[in-house]
Order: structure tokens, then C-alpha cells, then sequence
């Protein structure tokens, strides 16, 4: 659900808004792409372009019949265990592939291939692959990257505060974007907000619980969620976990697997849901949590729960810092029925894998860290102009005057 053509269309509405510059053109590239597949011709002309869930699984779809006729394939179901390169400089890969006749029994059987050029583009949740390329040498360090929730509202009330006015209006469901700067340095952001969308669960591991947002294309839902997440650096995850010595290239993944393991707890296994009004009040009792007085959009089990105490209290407390403050901004924001899904985790990679101004990995020719996952970028389009780098950079040393 979480990778390649799942991946991409179902815990994703397809936001194409970016702020990368882009003199070259590519980003048009990218829109023209997405409407021969079927995306709606708006998103060639929309500020904001989405193409919306519903539509982008098909628009996937597309694409990857469109691969396929022009010689590519596609292998599902399968996953990239090893990797070595040769004394010739050929790069060998070793895949494990689900066995149709034994679907549902794990029982695998490895795949081979040899290429010159091997392009990671494995996004930024793919954890056993970070982890075997760790072991196998391949340069990679820490980043960046921020955690929160998910916060709900009427949609009602977000276009009564930046229209003027709500219902009974042609006027699109209204988005917004925020920021706020912490004391210290450290900020507090919404992300990938979505207007008329739902909160679904988009766990990956058992045991874990993470969520995203998604809306489809017309938007209609009548509730507006986002991100809140908080900043959070590699030195102060070290610090929290009072780790000393060199900070470990995947402590960040292992943090955001605490949260999301802190967070299946406290719902059993269900989204851990709070109203905000309870949340800064530190409720921990379950019986004094109550519901919002509107239906919260939620895909997947939800239940209530105390879920302030799934996060060290710096994140915590900026997620309500950052709440309170944006009530100057949008009248209702910080609302006692303004409700909290939890664990926001998975915002960007939480690793950079290291590459050089050739976009090859330093020490491993022909081997090209590409896109979110390897750090270089944040969301589809900037992903898809990273990609498009790389492949020119590919056709440079194939091509020769």
C-alpha cells in the first residue's frame, strides 16, 4: 500500500504544487505527462495543481502501461534484498518476488539482474532498503525531518475564515498553509494540507501506526485536515534517546518507528484521536476524552485516546504552540473540537543517501541515490524533476559525440 504503484496512488492525492525552480522547463514536462494519462487539463494552468486520489490511481495506472509499451518492465510484489557491483563496474541485483502459486504463504523465490546504471528511487519509507544499503556500505547520514499529527475541522470553518463565507458558494474548498517559529529556533508547520479530505491510516509495519491525508478530486467531503508537525534535528533525537558517540545514520528511522509504535499503542492498533481542547489540557484519562460535535472524516479504525503522550514533550509542546498561534490566522484553528489523529511520521526521509555533482554515490559509480527517499526531495513534483536529472545525467555517459 505504501510502494510503487500502491504507493503512489493511494496515500497520495497527487499535490503537484512544488517550490523548486525550475528555468528548464521540466516541471511543465511533468504536468503535460500527468494529463496524457488522464489528470484533468486544469492542473496545466491551477496554482495549486491535485489531481486527487481517485483519479491519480488511474493516472498510475497509465504510466505504468506506458513502460511497459516502450520496452520496461514492471515487477510487483517484489523487493531489492542485495546489491553488489562487479570488477567490470556492472551492477548485480538480488530480489525476492512473492510466489503467485504460493501467495499468502511468504514464500519467496530471488531474482537477478545485471545494469550499468542502478537508480535508487525508493522513497522515504522504504526501511529494509535503508538498511541494507547501510550494511552494504553504500554512504548515507542522517537528516532532518519533522513529526506531528493530523488536525481536523469542519471545512466549513477554514472557508469561513479565509473566504468570508461558507456554504452555498462556487468557490473552491479553501486550503491553507502555516508556519511558526518556536522559541529556539525550532518550527511548527502544516503540511500536505487537505481540503475536502480525509485522514486515512497508512501504516507499513505491524505494530506501527502512522497517518496521511488524501482528498479526492472534487473535494467534497466538507472536512479539512493537515499535517502539524515540529521540526526535529538528528543531535536532538541523540540527545532525548542520551545517545553519545557518532550519531547513527538511521536514528531518525528508528525514532519515527518509536512514535509510530507509542501510537499503535495507544490505540490499540485504531487511530488514537483527541480533540485539541483536551489535548492542551493534558488529559490523559480516557473517560474525560469526548468526541467533536461534527463526524470526523476518518478511513480506517479510530478511537479515542490520550495522544500527548506519544511524543517527548518539545514536540508536544510545539505542536500546541503552534496551534494556539495560527488561531490569529484562521478564527476557530485552535477550536476545543479542532481534533488530533496521531502519528504524522513519514513527511520526508529521515535519511540523506550521499551523492556527488554527478548524482552517482561517492565510491560507487553508476549508482544513483534519486528523489524522496534518498533525500532530494519533497513530494511528487519535486521527485519527478529529480528523476528527470538523473536520467539526463545517465544519457550523458551513454551518449557519446
Amino acid at each position: 500500500m505504501q510502494f510503487g504503484e500502491g504507493g503512489a496512488g493511494t496515500f497520495s492525492d497527487g499535490k503537484l504544487n512544488t517550490g523548486v525552480k525550475d528555468p528548464e522547463g521540466r516541471i511543465r514536462f511533468i504536468l503535460e505527462t500527468f494529463v496524457q494519462a488522464g489528470a484533468h487539463p486544469d492542473i496545466l494552468c491551477d496554482a495549486k495543481p491535485h489531481v486527487g486520489t481517485d483519479v491519480l490511481k488511474k493516472v498510475i495506472a497509465c504510466l505504468t502501461d506506458e513502460i511497459c509499451s516502450r520496452g520496461g518492465e514492471v515487477f510487483f510484489e517484489t523487493r531489492m534484498d542485495q546489491m553488489e557491483q562487479t570488477s567490470e563496474g556492472m551492477w548485480k541485483v538480488g530480489c525476492s518476488q512473492v510466489l503467485r502459486e504460493a501467495a499468502g504463504t511468504g514464500n519467496r523465490e530471488m531474482l537477478w539482474f545485471t545494469t550499468r546504471h542502478l537508480v535508487l528511487a525508493i522513497g522515504h519509507s522504504a526501511r529494509d532498503t535503508f538498511a541494507m544499503l547501510h550494511r552494504s556500505g553504500i554512504c548515507m547520514k542522517p537528516k532532518a525531518f519533522a513529526v506531528g499529527v493530523r488536525i481536523q475541522h469542519p471545512q466549513s470553518l477554514v472557508d469561513r475564515a479565509l473566504y468570508g463565507i461558507s456554504g452555498g458558494n462556487s468557490l473552491p474548498a479553501a486550503s491553507y498553509k502555516l508556519t511558526h517559529r518556536l522559541e529556539g529556533g525550532r518550527g511548527v508547520y502544516s503540511f500536505c494540507m487537505c481540503p475536502g479530505g480525509y485522514v486515512v491510516n497508512a501504516s507499513s509495519e505491524e505494530g506501527g501506526l502512522a497517518v496521511n491525508g488524501m482528498s479526492n478530486h472534487d473535494r467534497a467531503s466538507n472536512s479539512a485536515n493537515s499535517a502539524i508537525v515540529v521540526t526535529v534535528s538528528p543531535e536532538e533525537i541523540a540527545a532525548y534517546e542520551n545517545h553519545t558517540g557518532d550519531i547513527p545514520a538511521l536514528i531518525g528511522m528508528e525514532f519515527q518507528r518509536h512514535l509510530e509504535r507509542a501510537a499503535f499503542e495507544a490505540g490499540n492498533g485504531a487511530i488514537p484521536v483527541q480533540r485539541f481542547g483536551d489535548y492542551a489540557r493534558r488529559f490523559g484519562d480516557c473517560a474525560k476524552i469526548r468526541l467533536p460535535d461534527y463526524e470526523p472524516k476518518i478511513l480506517g479504525r479510530w478511537t479515542l485516546s490520550p495522544i500527548r503522550r506519544i511524543f517527548p514533550e518539545f514536540i508536544a509542546s510545539g505542536i500546541e504552540e503552534g496551534i494556539l498561534a495560527w488561531e490569529r490566522q484562521i478564527e476557530g484553528f485552535s477550536s476545543e473540537d479542532a481534533l488530533l489523529c496521531a502519528a504524522e511520521s513519514r513527511t520526508s526521509s529521515p535519511v540523506r543517501i550521499l551523492r556527488e555533482a554527478d548524482y552517482q554515490a561517492p565510491g560507487h559509480r553508476n549508482l544513483y541515490p534519486c528523489g524522496e527517499g534518498a533525500g532530494y526531495a519533497g513530494g511528487i513534483t519535486s521527485a519527478a524533476v529529480d528523476g528527470l536529472k538523473v536520467a539526463e545525467q545517465i544519457l550523458k555517459t551513454c551518449v557519446r559525440p
